[in-house]
């Protein structure tokens, strides 16, 4: 049965058949149409990310942020994916030495990040954009041998464990039907039909998951497609607004509501779902930003009020702001200052109640910013 949303179709034969879904092209016809309540959204929505943006290209240390931010998401959208890692073993000073698998997904998605914000200066929001950040996303981790940076040349689905293309949740686009999926959704990216941004926003993400281009890995790029159509339209100019968070404390509603404009062609309930999230976690991110800037100040005065100690110590409290669990020997060689002279700075702000010490053990001891982690931590 054909619907507005698309089609199942037939693939193979005899014991060998099953059913994948195909989607119609964007924009949906008849167009969406939204209720008052869904307007209503809208506004309070593109309200929420106006007030962001305008805070975004305020506060001076906004760059800090949003590095901050960035982490934060990359650890939430892989823990919707199962990911096991928490905020510590992401911001863990010894990163490198202590890498498991886990962790690397979540550092992976960080440097895929990075990489598209940067690429999108240089190349539209397409197919080869998403492709290159594909390849980032999944080089040298798990489901790297599912073709880094390709579309997929096999048919996938969606299920539990042990589940098969006959008990699947979700059958995706057979493969030739999948190009021409994404083909069409990239000519949608980049054309103009008068809709609202966010609505838009809404149609392409839950186009690009119904597609599932990828073996591995289209959760997380389908997240980060979000803030890069945002940004690309010029509603955001930094990376500040993800909405794994939301999407994390609502999966069953989410996979729900994508099941529903699959099965009856409801794209107004998905868009009003979305909507939700985007003014939720515009918000998040303004009382975030708000309680990180208070901080800021507050904790910069203490270390201002230092006497002559004060410039060698406001060096290390910078630094910890990128970097809010340190060891003193790398943040030394960092800062190119001496052992002893950051020794001395971390030992003043663990006495003014700035830094505590989480590591005991004297060879490696490591020190947190506490209160900054825990402004982070929420939701995580």
């Amino acid at each position: 049965m054909k619907n507005r949303a698309g089609e199942w179709k037939r693939n193979m034969s005899g014991e060998a058949a099953y059913q994948s879904f195909s989607p119609a092209p964007l924009p949906p016809e008849p167009p969406v149409v939204l209720d008052a309540e869904t307007v209503e959204l809208l506004v309070r929505a593109n309200c929420q990310l106006a007030t962001l943006d305008g805070i975004a290209a305020r506060i001076p240390n906004m760059p800090l942020f949003v590095s901050m931010y960035v982490r934060k998401e990359a650890l939430m959208s892989s823990q919707i994916e199962g990911t096991q890692a928490t905020l510590e073993d992401v911001l863990d000073p010894m990163l490198e030495a202590n890498t498991n698998r886990s962790v690397a997904d979540v550092v992976n998605y960080i440097k895929a990040t990075d990489y598209a914000v940067k690429r999108l200066e240089t190349l539209p929001l397409c197919n080869r954009l998403l492709r290159e950040t594909h390849a980032v996303l999944m080089e040298g981790v798990r489901g790297q041998e599912k073709y880094p940076g390709e579309f997929r040349r096999s048919q996938n689905w969606i299920g539990g464990q042990g589940s098969n293309l006959k008990t699947a949740r979700y059958v995706p686009p057979s493969p030739e039907d999948m190009e021409q999926a994404m083909s069409d959704l990239e000519k949608y990216i980049n054309s103009e039909d008068g809709q609202d941004e966010l609505i838009r926003a809404a149609l392409i993400h839950y186009q690009f998951e119904t597609i599932h281009p990828f073996l591995d890995g289209n959760g997380r790029i389908g997240r980060l497609l979000i803030t890069l159509y945002l940004m690309e339209k010029k509603v955001l100019s930094t990376p500040a607004l993800y909405i794994s968070y939301f999407l994390k404390r609502n999966r069953v509603e989410f996979y729900d509501r994508m099941t529903e404009v699959r099965r009856n062609g409801s794209y107004e309930q998905w868009v009003h779902f979305f909507l939700q999230a985007v003014e939720e976690c515009a918000r998040d991110a303004i009382e975030t930003i708000d309680r990180l800037t208070a901080l800021h100040e507050k904790n910069t005065a203490i270390v201002g009020g230092m006497g002559r100690s004060a410039k060698n110590t406001l060096l290390v409290f910078r630094y910890l702001e990128a970097n809010p669990i340190i060891d003193i020997r790398k943040t030394a060689q960092a800062l190119s200052l001496s052992f002893n002279t950051v020794a001395a700075a971390v030992r003043r702000l663990t006495e003014a109640g700035i830094l505590i010490q989480t590591d005991t053990t004297n060879r490696n001891r490591s020190f947190a910013y506490e209160d900054y982690l825990d402004i982070l931590r929420n939701g995580t």
